[in-house]
């Protein structure tokens, strides 16, 4: 028995392989940079979810059904007071409970458009902003973008949101996939597979350390009270957040597909120079002090540093970082409950009691 599982082998899956003493992550048989470097979030769902549907997957398609989807699940967007004085997480996971549940291709459309529509919505709607509806001709970053700002994106803000979903939709039986393939071995349905994927994306522990990147980017302000600060945080015994991952004992290798796909952004003067910058050099000193510090524990920098400073250069509020990774992830979470749906059983494991036994009469 191990708490927590770790270690332990609950599923067998073709879908992503998370090599943590190497640093390397293959998604449906394609390493990572690679992906990257020619994907879209349309090549990658096909990718993910090429057969474990009723029928074949490939990239055009996919693009063409999911501007469907996108303009389909837009009717759902109705919001009260009530729904928007939520955060935006929450909003938007309260619209995709309101969609139908199933186990078909029409229903795993509608969820992946789902957050992609309802998180800009929202985010519109509490800005006292009108939404913006899909523009189903498009690709799903570039309406995603346009939806929330009200504007066609460029090209290069496109391709790196393109490369922020590629590079996070799939990462292993992380806890909300693994939340997805229990609900999915119930037969409950992919909404409530998926719905059950998100709420565990909300813990802090999982999906919610991105922003905080950038609050500590902002308290440490310049390159020359990067190291005064980083000492004063480790010294309260407080983790520097981006750095340090479950499972990665080396740099996490979505780390550096990010921090590449913000390169063009900065060539193109489309992002603050000096905020990246400065993000360098906190990150080059929090390595030399962690290093120092504990020297028998291997922490590099993981997904969330980058995440964080793309998403910022991308206009996405702190507060919707976390529904942002939800869209990028969506994906997974569908095609490990198809797996698990089409060739699992129901997840059932067995606990230890460790508590009184009644008295003997």
């Amino acid at each position: 028995m191990k708490n927590g599982l770790e270690d332990v082998v609950a599923a067998e899956t073709r879908l992503s392989d998370v090599d943590g003493p190497a640093g390397r992550l293959i998604i449906r048989g394609v390493w990572l940079d690679d992906l990257v470097a020619d994907g879209t979030y349309e090549s990658v769902a096909a990718l993910l979810l090429d057969g474990l549907m009723e029928a074949h997957v490939n990239a055009e398609g996919l693009k063409g059904r999911l501007g469907a989807a996108r303009a389909e699940v837009y009717a759902h967007v109705v919001a009260d007071a009530t729904l928007l004085a939520l955060p935006p997480f929450d909003a938007m996971r309260a619209l995709i409970a309101r969609l139908p549940d199933g186990e078909d291709f029409e229903t795993a459309f509608r969820l992946l458009a789902a957050p992609a529509v309802f998180l800009p919505a929202v985010l519109r709607m509490q800005r006292r902003e009108a939404p913006v509806p899909p523009d189903a001709s498009i690709s799903q970053a570039a309406d995603i973008l346009r939806m929330m700002t009200g504007r066609l994106p460029s090209v290069e803000q496109t391709a790196a949101l393109d490369a922020y979903l590629v590079t996070i939709s799939d990462h292993g039986l992380n806890a909300s996939t693994f939340a997805s393939r229990v609900i999915a071995s119930t037969h409950a349905g992919l909404t409530s597979s998926v719905l059950a994927a998100i709420s565990a994306l909300k813990g802090p522990l999982h999906g919610g350390a991105p922003g905080p990147v950038l609050d500590m980017l902002d308290a440490i302000g310049a390159e020359s009270h990067a190291k005064t600060w980083l000492a004063a945080s480790l010294d309260r015994g407080e983790r520097l957040m981006g750095f340090g991952h479950r499972i990665y004992r080396v740099r996490d290798p979505r780390a550096d597909a990010l921090k590449n796909a913000l390169k063009p952004l900065v060539a193109t003067g489309q992002v603050d120079r000096s905020r990246i910058t400065l993000a360098e050099a906190i990150e080059k000193a929090a390595l030399a002090m962690l290093k120092e510090r504990k020297p028998d524990r291997p922490l590099d920098v993981n997904v969330e540093f980058y995440t964080a400073l793309l998403l910022e250069s991308l206009g996405f509020p702190r507060e919707a970082f976390t529904g942002v990774f939800a869209i990028g992830r969506t994906v997974g979470w569908i095609a490990h409950a198809r797996e698990q749906l089409l060739e699992g059983r129901l997840i059932r494991p067995k606990a230890v009691y460790v508590g009184p036994f009644p008295i003997a009469a």
